[in-house]
C-alpha cells in the first residue's frame, strides 16, 4: 500500500464510512478505489484518471486534494494533448461570449426607457384615483342640501327610538328593542407541549440503538440535526437503509436539518457523532458512541407503534461493513 493510499483509506475509516459509500458520493467503481488504496495505478483507465480519482477521494472523505497531491509528487500526470483539448475547448468557446456582450448595451438601452414609462404610468394612476375623504364629504353635503331626507332624532335614555314627528306634532315612539345576545366565544383546543412528548430507550438491535417516542396523537414530532463539524451523515424513513432517504453525505459546522418522525419510523446514521447532535423535539440522544446508528420510533397513543424487524434492522450496514 502506497503512504497517500494509506492516508486516504485512514480518513475514510475515520469517517466512518466504507468503499461502498465513497463509491456511491463519488461515482467511481468500487475497484478503482480501491487501486487508489494500494497504490496500484495500473489498473486505473488512463493517467489522466489517476489525479482526478485522487482529488475526488480526497474531497469525499475531507481532505484537501491540492496538499495531498503536492505532498506526493509521483501521482502520474495527465498527458499534454488533453490539456491541449481543454485550451482549444476553452477558446471555442470565446466568441459564443463575445457575441453575448454585444446584445448587453442594446438590452440595456431599451430596459432604461420601459422602466421610465412604467413610472410614469404608475405615478398617473396615483393621480387619478378619487380621494375617499372627498368622496365622503360629497355624499355628506348632498343629503344636508336635500329637503326630502328624513330627521331622526338621537336614541331615547330608555333603550327606545324616538320616531320622526308627524305634521300635527305629536310624536309615536316604539317598542325598546331587545339587545343581542352574546354567542359564546369557541375555547381553542390546546396543542400538546414539548413536555408531552418522552423519548425513551428501547433495546438494541445489532448495531443500532432503538429509541422509543410518544406523543398524543395527531401532534408533531421534530427531529433537528445540528452539525459542529465534518461527519457522514445519512437519514432514512423507516427502520432501515432500505426507506425513503431524506438526507446523505457530509456535513460542515454550522449545518442545521429538521425533519418529522411519521408512524414508519426513522433510521439515522453518523459517521462521527462528536460532531453532529440529534434532538427529539428539544431532548437530546445518543448512544455514547463515535459512529452512531439510531432507530426512533413513535408512538402516538393509538396503538398504531411501528413493530420493528429485530433481523432486518442492520442487513444493509453489515453489508456496507464487509467493504471496509
Amino acid at each position: 500500500m502506497s503512504e497517500l493510499g494509506r492516508q486516504l483509506k485512514e480518513a475514510r475509516l475515520q469517517k466512518g464510512m466504507s468503499l461502498d459509500d465513497v463509491q456511491e458520493v463519488t461515482k467511481i467503481r468500487k475497484k478503482y478505489l480501491e487501486a487508489i488504496e494500494s497504490g496500484d495505478y495500473k489498473v486505473l483507465p488512463g493517467s489522466f484518471y489517476v489525479r482526478a480519482f485522487i482529488k475526488t477521494y480526497a474531497e469525499a472523505v475531507g481532505m484537501s486534494p491540492d496538499e495531498l497531491l503536492e505532498e506526493h509528487g509521483n501521482v502520474p500526470a495527465p498527458p499534454e494533448d488533453t490539456a491541449m483539448e481543454t485550451v482549444i475547448q476553452k477558446r471555442s468557446r470565446r466568441p459564443e461570449t463575445e457575441r453575448n456582450a454585444k446584445w448587453l448595451p442594446t438590452v440595456l438601452m431599451w430596459t432604461f426607457p420601459i422602466l421610465i414609462i412604467v413610472v410614469i404610468y404608475i405615478y398617473a394612476s396615483s393621480l387619478n384615483k378619487p380621494d375617499p375623504a372627498q368622496i365622503d364629504q360629497t355624499n355628506l353635503t348632498n343629503e344636508q342640501q336635500d329637503p326630502t331626507t328624513a330627521q331622526t332624532s338621537p336614541p331615547a335614555s330608555g333603550g327606545g327610538v324616538v320616531a320622526p314627528t308627524s305634521s300635527a306634532g305629536t310624536e309615536a315612539t316604539t317598542e325598546p328593542t331587545a339587545e343581542p345576545t352574546a354567542e359564546p366565544t369557541p375555547v381553542p383546543t390546546p396543542t400538546p407541549s414539548p413536555q408531552s412528548i418522552t423519548v425513551t430507550p428501547d433495546g438494541k438491535a445489532g448495531k443500532t440503538t432503538k429509541f422509543k417516542v410518544s406523543a398524543p396523537a395527531g401532534s408533531e414530532v421534530k427531529v433537528e440535526i445540528s452539525a459542529t463539524g465534518v461527519s457522514w451523515l445519512e437519514v432514512y424513513k423507516g427502520e432501515n437503509s432500505k426507506g425513503e432517504k431524506l438526507s446523505f453525505g457530509n456535513t460542515a459546522a454550522g449545518n442545521r436539518m429538521s425533519f418529522v418522525l411519521g408512524s414508519e419510523g426513522m433510521y439515522i446514521k453518523s459517521g462521527y457523532s462528536p460532531a453532529t447532535e440529534i434532538t427529539v423535539n428539544g431532548q437530546v440522544i445518543t448512544d455514547e458512541k463515535t459512529s452512531s446508528r439510531l432507530l426512533l420510533n413513535l408512538d402516538d397513543g393509538t396503538g398504531s407503534e411501528t413493530t420493528q424487524n429485530e433481523g432486518t434492522t442492520d442487513t444493509t450496514d453489515q453489508t456496507n461493513e464487509t467493504g471496509q
